[in-house]
């Protein structure tokens, strides 16, 4: 197996000598192209009222991409509603959180963010479990965050501002890749549709879901993060290619059920249950 070109699933960036595949590209010899395989538009003012959800009802909004952020704030314009400053607003990176000041005042007392993963976000959420919550969801979207804030019974309504949509992948010719590094189950789906499952470069894949969603669409991936050994896509490539250029053949990526997540997900519950329990009857919660 040789690999000489490589082909990344997102935008090109601005400054390609500061991207961390720009190092990769240099250490192994190959070429480094971009190519989103899809994009996500916001829904229409009528999508989001078919929902049924009041968002003045709720005191604060749960944003886990800057995608989401553009949809609510335009669907707030659009149907003339005037967002109080009292909104909290619960982003799952300090980047998410930032890139709020396109809309409001940054004020830390009611901008608060997580370190992106899903532990601190859920740990996050808790904090403000007495607020009426909103989680602003992207379709298709990984179904284990609305879940586990089910599962805590947690006063959250969630509502989809955003659509994945495929891209345009009419010049895209896969026999010109070696390898395909793919960062979403919708990147998978765009992949079938329009290319099948038959004579596919390797795929690399960053996440849980797409993992899922890639096995489950029956094809092999030989490289994948976040792990411990390759917390970044780079790093997985960087694995994948050491192991071509010495001649391995890499083994195929298995879906290994996550056992820390579950068990966080048990103790949330339990410390919830137990807050609960040791709550004396008729008193307001400490806000």
């Amino acid at each position: 197996m040789k690999v000489k070109s490589v082909l990344v699933s997102q935008p090109r960036p601005a400054v390609i000598e500061k991207s961390p595949f720009y190092e990769l590209s240099q250490k192994y010899h190959v070429e480094i192209a971009y190519k989103p395989f899809i994009r996500v538009v916001g829904v229409s003012l009528k999508e989001f009222r078919a929902q049924r959800v009041e968002i003045l009802s709720h005191t604060a909004v749960i944003f886990t991409s800057r995608t989401t952020v553009d949809s609510f704030f335009h669907i707030c314009e659009e149907a003339r509603i005037t967002v109080p400053e009292t909104m909290k607003y619960i982003c799952q990176t300090e980047a998410v959180a930032l890139y709020l000041q396109k809309y409001i005042v940054y004020r830390k007392r009611k901008i608060s963010f997580a370190d992106g993963s899903f532990t601190s976000l859920v740990e996050l959420i808790i904090k403000h479990k007495e607020e009426k919550l909103l989680l602003a969801l992207s379709e298709p979207h990984r179904p284990e965050l609305p879940e586990t804030l089910a599962k805590l019974k947690l006063s959250v309504s969630p509502v989809i501002l955003a659509r994945t949509v495929a891209g345009d992948l009419e010049d895209v010719k896969l026999a010109d890749y070696g390898l395909l590094a793919l960062y979403s189950p919708s990147d998978i789906k765009t992949l079938v549709e329009k290319f099948g499952t038959d004579n596919l470069p390797a795929i690399a894949v960053f996440g849980e879901s797409t993992l899922r969603a890639a096995i489950a669409a029956g094809i092999t991936v030989l490289a994948n993060a976040p792990t411990a050994e390759a917390p970044s896509m780079v790093k997985a490539i960087d694995i994948f290619l050491q192991k071509v250029q010495k001649g391995e053949e890499p083994e195929p990526v298995e879906l290994v059920a996550d056992a820390r997540k579950e068990e966080f997900i048990r103790s949330q519950q339990n410390k919830l249950a137990k807050k609960s329990r040791t709550r004396r009857p008729g008193t307001e919660p400490r806000k």
